[in-house]
């Protein structure tokens, strides 16, 4: 009776999450549903077990309560590649977030990098440069009610004088935060290991909210729902210069993202190319979506068509063209959500004249293909920025 009972229950909860609520456009995976299930089913045999005589019963009931939500942890983990490694959870624990003011002084003196020249070509690695880059967080004022963004900056940094570094405006996927990017996607570690092969170089990356909160989504647009485009396009960038020591030309500024931050990656790359000369999608939508494309209209634009057409990525692709912007489309070979409208999106944006790669990845809708995407676009990244060659 326990199991046709706690079926009915998660079958419930499944309708009110993918119907009702619609937190987010996917439907709840599966896996999720069933290791829910499994857990609410051991939570219910070991609570019939409580009047149960002998002590050891109800141990071993509580045991086996650990044991299965241990299990339905570790399966939605494998799924989602969240945590990669053991050392990732422990990291996820501790703080090292260093206060900017402190990296970051206003440059005393910089770099200089001939017109056409790149700036590998002329940098010099200070002998007491760190070994690692530094995380930090700050709050990027602006019309929109943003979370805190998280900033990594590289090694070369701290040196004196100081590169004019690229950018790299990250977003995450919804749901989700900005220190995802630090905890799933190994941020920190990553971009050290680039810098390390580069003589302490790397791209100045500055992990922005476009959400809001953890479930919201304004779908990167100037809307009923927020000014969620402007923040990216405008007050962002604004910030970034007036902040922090970076190369401002259009060419050394890139728009990246997962998922829902993919989509908008590209929203931004068509609708500010002259603040992001690149972009790199990873695994985003064909189109900002908040379930079908009727719901999104309404929701946003008050049922007006023509309002979402001017303003969406594949409507904007149709009938302009991008001969200046380059971007990264990065796909799972086994995402069954989104392979295919990353697809026609690439299409789109080569037929619109942009110079896109195509990268398939094993993997799904997960982070084992959006770490690797990411970090295999280095390279290209550091290419088409003037960092290196």
């Amino acid at each position: 009776m326990v199991v046709p009972v706690c079926a009915v229950v998660v079958a419930g909860l499944v309708f009110l999450v993918d119907h009702v609520w619609k937190p987010w456009p996917e439907p709840l995976p599966a896996i999720l549903a069933v290791w829910t299930g499994a857990v609410l089913v051991a939570v219910c045999l070991a609570a019939a077990r409580l009047r149960a005589a002998r002590w050891w019963s109800r141990v071993l009931s509580a045991v086996l309560v650990l044991v299965v939500t241990a299990s339905a942890v570790t399966a939605a983990n494998a799924f989602f590649g969240f945590y990669p490694t053991s050392r990732a959870v422990l990291d996820a624990l501790t703080d090292s977030r260093v206060d900017l003011d402190e990296v970051a002084p206003p440059a005393s003196s910089v770099v200089e990098v001939p017109a056409g020249g790149k700036l590998a070509d002329v940098w010099r690695k200070p002998a007491d440069l760190p070994d690692r880059g530094t995380v930090s967080e700050a709050s990027i004022p602006g019309g929109f009610p943003a979370r805190p963004a998280w900033i990594y900056l590289p090694p070369a940094y701290a040196a004196t004088p100081r590169p004019r570094l690229p950018v790299v405006v990250l977003l995450a996927g919804q749901p989700g935060s900005p220190r995802n990017w630090f905890d799933a996607g190994r941020l920190a570690d990553n971009m050290d290991a680039f810098a390390r092969g580069h003589d302490g170089l790397a791209p100045i990356v500055v992990v922005a909210d476009q959400l809001g909160s953890e479930t919201a989504n304004p779908l990167c647009l100037d809307s009923k729902l927020g000014q969620s485009e402007t923040y990216l396009a405008r007050d962002v960038p604004a910030w970034i210069k007036g902040r922090l020591t970076v190369d401002d030309r259009r060419e050394a500024w890139t728009i990246a993202g997962l998922s829902q931050g993919g989509t908008c990656s590209l929203q931004l790359a068509v609708r500010a190319p002259e603040v992001y000369a690149n972009f790199i999608d990873l695994s985003g939508q064909r189109e900002p979506s908040l379930g079908t494309r009727a719901e999104t209209v309404r929701a946003a634009f008050d049922g007006d068509e023509a309002a979402f057409a001017r303003v969406n990525p594949m409507d904007v692709l149709a009938r302009e063209r991008f001969p200046r912007t380059a971007g990264v489309i990065v796909a799972g070979s086994g995402d069954t959500s989104y392979r295919q409208a990353d697809a026609e999106v690439f299409d789109a944006c080569r037929a619109a004249g942009m110079d896109v790669v195509w990268k398939e990845l094993p993997g799904g809708h997960d982070w084992n293909v959006w770490r690797a995407g990411f970090y295999d676009s280095l390279p290209w990244l550091a290419a088409r920025t003037g960092l290196s060659g």
